[in-house]
């Protein structure tokens, strides 16, 4: 998703409209990522463009540029680290941090996901979406639930195991 964040962040005209980085259609392409706007749409990662394009006929395509994508991962990356050492990256935008002891000494982890959220913004201009709980499972659940720019907890009382 960093892909059509940055993309719609570095050139205005792309912003509220359905974009995608990935493959053209014309060429047996497929979708690496989609902006919310295309989403809503249906169309996702790994989906041919060809099915994309039908879904939605005004469809902007893009080509990924990773070195944008690796450069901002490692910035978001060292903001985690200012918090914890326990951080285990699953893509390049996307990491599970254990906070439950952190350096900054910070009581709650809703408190810490706010900060991360807040420093990620002011140092690369994109937003990030958190979710907070007890386990990675809970919190990716918790991330998935207020899409862009959200913070969802899920307290351990609210926790069904």
């Amino acid at each position: 998703m960093a892909a059509t964040l940055t993309k719609q962040r570095d050139n205005p005209s792309y912003r509220g409209k359905p974009l995608v980085v990935g493959g053209s259609p014309n060429q047996r392409g497929v979708v690496a990522a989609a902006s919310y706007e295309a989403r809503k749409f249906g169309i996702h990662s790994a989906m041919p463009s060809v099915t994309a394009i039908a879904k939605c006929p005004g469809l902007i395509f893009v080509r990924p540029r990773f070195d944008v994508y690796r450069e901002i991962s490692t910035s978001i990356h060292a903001i985690f680290k200012r918090y914890t050492d326990l951080v285990e990256g699953v893509a390049l935008d996307e990491a599970y941090l254990d906070v439950t002891e952190n350096r900054q000494n910070i009581t709650y982890a809703s408190t810490i996901a706010r900060y991360i959220k807040t420093a990620i913004f002011q140092e690369t201009q994109l937003t990030a979406t958190a979710g907070v709980s007890i386990n990675k499972f809970l919190a990716k659940m918790a991330s998935g639930q207020n899409k862009p720019n959200g913070l969802t907890v899920i307290l351990p009382q609210n926790a069904i195991c």
